[in-house]
């Protein structure tokens, strides 16, 4: 794959988070370019997470470790080395931080600082592309997408956490990363946010798609706790690719794109969790819904775009798969995982959407 004008190939790529959902595609990818991956993480959520079944401890190099963990964060930089750095790790789940709202920000917030400060003391580290979510803004429920210069916030323990990692990436990079001063210091940072991802290899709790093929297998009612919800979903291949792209243009003009990214899906894919959950049945052929919606349930936002303007005409980048496309890819790798290898289908999967994106 010669794709990013092959910035990628031969340079050692630290990916914080290798072990689940996101990490794991990433790093199938950025092993396809020919990157020496070094994937940091905690032990993946199930064994039937993408990156187990696609057997990536095999072609990686598989750091078991906490990023709050700053000694032996530091030890991994020191070893390794890496060129760029995608820090993924995180508590991912909007519910679970009401329950654990003390290691939420621990992890998600002190993680990412700990990550950062690697970066500022490593001399071969260039780039750090910092993944934070769409749940970072100040969410005020309006129709029109955010930008990337609107208020930081969020309700829950989770969302404001990545509000707070937003406002300690902007510090550490007017502070240590500037890029006025690139010259001085070789160093660019970003922050990205992302949409409602979807794909295959995802089987964590309190989302919609796990919940959906876990009740099909199971042979039960699918049970919807937000149907009238509305999010931007898209494919896991779309904000990844976002991020490849990113990645090199820090590595070729490191003052002009050290900033905040959003990488959301087209308007035609901002639909309603029932909507979504429906397709998958039809698309699946099996299933059937269920309405568990409690009025007295933990607050989750209803309604929440991304304005994807900046990525357009600032990077090129583009969505490539309207909803019907991104689930009809994430129920094929779900009808597949048991019988096929799965290293090669997200591989058959990524070549899929080069096509498409291609066209």
């Amino acid at each position: 794959m010669e794709l990013y004008n092959n910035i990628y190939k031969n340079k050692t790529v630290l990916v914080t988070g290798h072990t689940g959902f996101k990490g794991s595609w990433l790093s199938i990818w950025l092993n396809k370019l020919g990157a020496k991956v070094v994937g940091y993480a905690l032990d993946p959520y199930t064994e039937r997470d993408n990156f187990v079944l696609a057997k990536l401890s095999e072609k990686i190099v598989d750091v078991r470790g906490d990023v709050r963990d700053r000694k032996k964060l530091n030890e991994v930089f020191e070893k390794y080395q890496p060129d760029i750095v995608f820090h993924l790790a995180a508590q991912p789940i909007v519910r679970l931080s009401y329950s654990i709202p003390v290691e939420t920000y621990e992890v998600n917030v002190m993680g990412t600082v700990n990550v950062m400060d690697c970066i500022r003391k490593a001399k071969n580290t260039r780039v750090g592309v910092m993944i934070t979510s769409d749940k970072c803004y100040e969410n005020r429920e309006q129709v029109w997408g955010y930008r990337e210069n609107e208020a930081f916030g969020g309700y829950d323990p989770y969302s404001s956490s990545k509000g707070a990692c937003e406002i300690a990436i902007n510090s550490f990079r007017r502070s240590f990363f500037n890029p006025k001063d690139v010259k001085k210091h070789g160093k660019a940072i970003a922050s990205v946010r992302a949409g409602n991802v979807i794909g295959g290899g995802d089987w964590a709790k309190d989302r919609i798609i796990p919940d959906c093929i876990r009740a099909i297998e199971d042979g039960k009612k699918i049970e919807i706790r937000s149907p009238e919800a509305i999010r931007p979903w898209e494919h896991v291949l779309e904000p990844l690719s976002g991020y490849l792209l990113l990645g090199q243009k820090l590595w070729d003009e490191p003052a002009k794109y050290a900033d905040g990214w959003n990488f959301g899906p087209n308007s035609d894919s901002i639909i309603k969790v029932w909507d979504v959950a429906e397709k998958v049945v039809n698309i699946y052929g099996e299933g059937s819904l269920r309405d568990i919606s409690d009025p007295s349930s933990p607050h989750e936002a209803k309604l929440l775009t991304l304005d994807i303007s900046k990525s357009r005409f600032k990077l090129g980048w583009r969505p490539v798969l309207n909803i019907d496309d991104a689930l009809k890819m994430t129920v094929e790798w779900y009808k597949k995982y048991k019988t096929e290898d799965v290293y090669s289908l997200c591989v058959e999967q990524i070549e899929e959407f080069i096509k498409k994106g291609d066209r």
